[in-house]
This record gives C-alpha cells, structure tokens and sequence, in this order.
C-alpha cells in the first residue's frame, strides 16, 4: 500500500491499542489527526475514520466512510476488515440482509486469517434476517476446525443444518 510506511503504521497500531484510554470525540480528533498524514481520498484514511466512529457506537456515521474507502481503494486486510466492519454497521442499523449479502461475496474471494471474523459476522446478520438455521451452520461450521475432537461430526452437522432432509 503506497500510502504508508512503517512508521505510520506503527502510529497507527499503537493509536488503537490506547483506545480506552480516550473519550470519543479526543480519538475521533486523535484519529483524524494520524489520517492528516495520507491524502483526503485515500481509502485508508477513509477506512481509518470510519473504524473510529464504528468502535464508539456510530454505526451511522460509520457505513457512509466504509463505503467511500472500498470505493476509493483498500487492498489486503483492510479491505475485508472494512466488509466485515461495514456488515456489522449495517446489521446494527437493521439492515443484516445486505450484510449477508457482503459478507457471502466476500466468502467467495478466498480464506485468510479473517475467515472466523467473516463467519461470525455473517451467522450474526444471517440471525437477524430470520434465518437461524443457516446463522447456526456458519457459525458450528467456523468452531469445528478448532476443536479438540469432533471436527468431522460437528462439520457435517454444520452441512445438514441447511440441506434438506432426504430421509422424509
């Protein structure tokens, strides 16, 4: 990504890890702050700001920034910490059916170490789109790998959950 360098970055991090040491409107200005470094349209800054209102509670102000930042341009890992983030947003403002449907596109582009976040963003807004079932799945689905035994069973349970029963 062209728009920062290490030292950004590092700013960027340690920023977030003192989240809680902040009221809202001093991180918002904190936030703003680092984003003055990166040009008014990058994606970034846009996704940085919109990250900021969406951990104060601002769903609102949030998923017009995530917008713009996808639009404008995030590549790897903040693009889909964007998407989910965004689905999230959404969700919270009742709109989980277009969270499900980002976030089931977004499965289709590949795994990485943001799958688990994807899954249980998705089971959450699958939930509030009255499809239970299909919530549950995604999210037994997203355990099994880490379990200590069952891993088989509790996948083909995750799979049966959503086709339909043969045996009827």
């Amino acid at each position: 990504m062209n728009d920062i360098d290490a030292g950004w970055e590092q700013r960027s991090v340690a920023l977030w890890a003192s989240i809680d040491a902040h009221g809202e409107e001093e991180f918002f200005a904190l936030v703003d702050e680092l984003v003055a470094d990166l040009p008014a349209d990058s994606g970034l800054a846009l996704f940085e700001r919109a990250a900021a209102r969406d951990s104060f509670g601002h769903s609102d102000l949030a998923v017009p920034l995530y917008e713009q930042a996808l639009k404008a341009g995030l590549p790897g890992e903040r693009r889909r910490r964007a998407v989910v983030q965004m689905s999230s947003s959404l969700r919270n403002m009742g709109f989980a059916e277009r969270g499900v449907q980002l976030l089931t596109a977004e499965r289709a582009l590949g795994s990485d170490h943001l799958d688990d976040a994807v899954a249980a963003t998705l089971a959450l807004c699958l939930a509030d789109s009255g499809r239970e079932r299909e919530a549950v799945s995604v999210a037994v689905a997203a355990l099994a790998p880490h379990l200590p035994r069952y891993q088989r069973s509790m996948a083909n349970y995750a799979r049966l959950l959503i086709e339909p029963d043969d045996e009827n």
